[in-house]
């Protein structure tokens, strides 16, 4: 026998057995062994999600708008590069209406502006401009039109943030935060649903064609529309702009239905106040819910608000209107400049009115308790030959003003918008149920000239500057900014309506007068039908 360990050769298998089981123990005998990490685990922890197998997500910086004109992007200001980057989550091309997918570089220009801009001022009758254009910041208008130095007033405007709150909500992080995260992308269809949602935009989007339009006869709604504004009573033959209908981006916009509309506003009052675009609002919402038709059980409720014909007037203050089914009033308050006015001599025929400024209109102050829903507007009559022939003086804390910024016109319609914004604001805690919109302006176009030096506005060719709306900021800075931090919120129809100068009542006025064209009031059916589907859509 030689030296060294034996194992009889009976004993050799069960040995053999045993040290084969010792080592199994070792390796997975628990998990402090320092061999088991070789091993992987058998639990679920490397399962993919089934909407992620297959075409992959890809997280790319956003599409830089780009004006060849001006070579100028749409980027916002004071992000680094890093940010840029990231801002955007976007799921391949987007495609167009149609189905089609289009490059960044074959996109249209958003507008074009040609060297015969049109005039954008508020002088729509009589009297000297106050120097307002809105045309001028078109080029530029990736960033808000801000007011200029020379037409602030002190303590006006509240701290001016560049948007960074709505941004912020339209970001979407491609790094999960923790395991716990409830955000689970399943797939890249829910993924759109939510970046839709955080970028719906009404006042975003383009005009697209749409032959089922117009929603209803302009030479049938006699009851409603003014013969002056209904287009197709004059000698007009061409109403190809009848035939669009405005589609958001991001977001589906509803088709209007009169009756819907009512069911949503059973047993509620709107109210329209402000100057004649606010009734061209309004006379659009009521032809709209009757489809132009007669209505014989509508009922003529003016009376309620103080709103008759007084001996020696063209007509009354406004017109209020009832649909019994459902118990909804309409109504329309003329007040041109928002603010209260109050004779200084009551029994002097010819005496001039306090404008006051920072205090709301009378009517309003009566009649807001019975009002659920409120649509405010000014701007057109802001201009030195207004005030003048209506004899109009501005007070300020129920005195007359003596500070220059605020006599400067632009300075006082600023403020005016502040005040009642504010005011409505207050009110609002005490009817918790109320919905206030104030509506941004309504643009001009007069070419060549403004309303009394050959302006014309002849332009038959719809969208002939552009079809879309592609920025995100407001064009009327002034309400944006008053609107800010409040329960008011924006109905924002400037951009949109700016594309369609072919769109106004130009020559074809039943009372023109020779050399003069209505570049400032829009044809009926028109442009503000689609301020009321916008409306609707925010109801």
């Amino acid at each position: 026998m030689k030296g060294g360990f034996y194992i009889p050769r009976g004993m050799r298998l069960p040995f053999v057995l045993f040290a084969l089981f010792g080592m199994a123990i070792f390796f997975w005998g628990g998990e402090k062994n320092p061999l088991a990490a070789l091993f992987p685990p058998c639990g679920p922890y490397l399962r993919l999600s089934p909407g992620l197998v297959g075409p992959s997500v890809k997280f790319i910086p956003p599409e830089i708008h780009t004006d060849a004109d001006n070579h100028r992007t749409t980027l916002p200001r004071n992000e680094t590069s890093k940010k840029k980057a990231a801002r955007s989550i976007q799921i391949g091309p987007k495609p167009n209406s149609t189905g089609e997918v289009k490059s960044a570089s074959s996109r249209k220009k958003v507008m074009h502006v040609d060297n015969n801009q049109p005039s954008y001022g508020t002088n729509d009758e009589p009297g000297e401009g106050d120097g307002e254009e809105l045309g001028k910041g078109i080029q530029n208008y990736s960033a808000p039109i801000m007011p200029d130095s020379s037409s602030e007033v002190t303590g006006l405007y509240p701290a001016i943030e560049e948007h960074k709150q709505a941004r912020e909500k339209r970001e979407v992080s491609a790094e999960p935060r923790n395991a716990s995260s409830n955000l689970t992308l399943k797939t890249k269809s829910d993924l759109a649903k939510i970046v839709s949602k955080e970028t719906c935009n009404l006042a975003k989007g383009k005009w697209v064609a749409d032959n089922t339009r117009p929603l209803y006869s302009g030479s049938g709604c006699k009851k409603w529309l003014s013969e002056m504004w209904a287009c197709r009573l004059t000698n007009r033959i061409d109403f190809s702009f009848e035939k669009f209908r405005w589609q958001p981006h991001g977001c589906e916009m509803k088709e209007f239905d009169g009756a819907k509309f009512l069911k949503r506003m059973q047993d509620k009052t709107l109210a329209f106040i402000g100057d004649s675009l606010g009734r061209q609002q309004f006379q659009s919402l009521m032809c709209m819910i009757t489809r132009g038709e007669e209505r014989p059980d509508v009922l003529n409720v003016g009376w309620e608000y103080g709103l008759v014909k007084a001996r020696g007037h063209v007509r009354p203050d406004g017109w209020a209107y009832r649909f019994p089914g459902t118990n909804t009033t309409i109504l329309f308050y003329w007040s041109a400049c928002l603010c209260n006015l109050e004779p200084l001599y009551a029994s002097d025929p010819a005496t001039d009115y306090a404008m006051h400024l920072d205090q709301p209109p009378a009517f309003l102050r009566r009649f807001l308790p019975r009002f659920d829903v409120l649509v405010l507007n000014t701007g057109h009559h802001w201009n030195r030959g207004k005030l003048t022939a209506n004899r109009w003086v501005m007070h300020v804390g129920g005195v007359r003003n003596t500070n220059p910024k605020i006599a400067d016109v632009r300075g006082a319609k600023n403020l005016t918008i502040h005040s009642i914004v504010k005011w409505v604001d207050s009110q609002l805690s005490k009817h918790p149920k109320m919905k206030a919109f104030y509506r941004s302006i309504s643009p001009r176009h007069f070419f060549n000239g403004d309303w009394n030096t050959g302006g014309t506005c002849d332009n038959t060719n719809p969208l002939s500057k552009g079809m879309e709306v592609l920025h995100d900021e407001p064009m009327d800075s002034v309400p944006a900014i008053a609107v800010k931090g409040t329960k008011v919120k924006l109905l924002d129809i400037t951009g949109l309506s700016l594309l369609r100068d072919e769109g106004h009542i130009s020559r074809y006025s039943i009372r023109a007068t020779p050399g003069m064209q209505d570049c400032l009031h829009w044809c009926l059916p028109g442009i503000p039908d689609t301020w009321n589907e916008i409306l609707f859509a925010k109801l």
